[in-house]
């Protein structure tokens, strides 16, 4: 199956690394104009648009921060005044601050649920408009197993997740009628920058609960989010679908 976004206007937040990159340039591949949305790594958010530009694709780069509505209205304005609509939107900018609930801050807590949660509600706020005058759109957000089955030391986290989970599915039901699907793709240990400072005795202990016997990449991670952003995914909406080697399973 050939996925075709041709002509699609699509925007990834905290797309400058990680699976937000393979995101971008994923969807980028297959025909999308991406913004690459970044907070503060503007380096790296220049290296995902010249990545996309070397494969002949078409992507720009802007900041903003997802947790403030000024930003998420300005990024927003800017994307509609020079493109005229948004077809795909990405929710994956994501922050963790991660400790035991004992030793947790309030601003550790806020922080995350700011990012986590209220940048999803912000972002996907500002694109109904649009896509409900368009009656059509495609809404993925990027929630965790964590946000499934919890973790110790990321309450914050895993508070944050599963509430974009619930908040996917009641979005998904009040934007089925404008054609518009609404769903979360949740990774399980993905290789990342964070992955990669495990130590081999913990990596063990994670390789042994993962059914297919290695941590997933971007790349699975995007791959997915692709189809969901197509037409070929046009009757699927409200589902949390994950990408973990079977770690859990419904």
């Amino acid at each position: 199956m050939q996925i075709s976004l041709q002509g699609r206007i699509a925007v990834v937040t905290g797309g400058s690394r990680g699976i937000g990159r393979s995101i971008a340039t994923t969807l980028a591949n297959a025909g999308a104009t991406v913004v690459v949305n970044y907070r503060g790594n503007a380096a790296a958010a220049t290296e995902t648009v010249a990545a996309i530009a070397a494969a002949d694709g078409a992507a720009v780069a802007l900041q903003a921060d997802v947790s403030e509505a000024g930003d998420v209205d300005r990024l927003f304005k800017t994307v509609l005044d020079q493109y005229g609509t948004i077809d795909i939107l990405v929710n994956n900018a994501g922050i963790t601050r991660d400790t035991l609930l004992l030793r947790m801050k309030e601003d550790d807590f806020d922080a995350v649920i700011d990012t986590n949660l209220r940048g999803v509600y912000l972002c996907t706020k500002a694109v109904l408009r649009p896509m409900t005058k368009a009656r059509n759109g495609r809404i993925i957000n990027i929630t965790s197993v964590v946000g499934l089955i919890g973790n110790a030391g990321q309450s914050n986290y895993a508070a944050a997740k599963a509430g974009v989970i619930g908040f996917t599915r009641a979005v998904a039901r009040e934007m089925a009628s404008r054609n518009i699907t609404v769903n979360a793709v949740a990774p399980g240990y993905i290789e990342t920058e964070l992955t990669a400072e495990l130590g081999e005795q913990v990596r063990a202990a994670i390789l042994e609960a993962i059914p297919l016997g290695r941590l997933g990449t971007p790349q699975d991670v995007a791959n997915l989010v692709c189809f969901l952003a197509s037409d070929a995914a046009a009757y699927i909406t409200g589902q949390t679908l994950t990408v973990d080697g079977g770690m859990v399973m419904h």
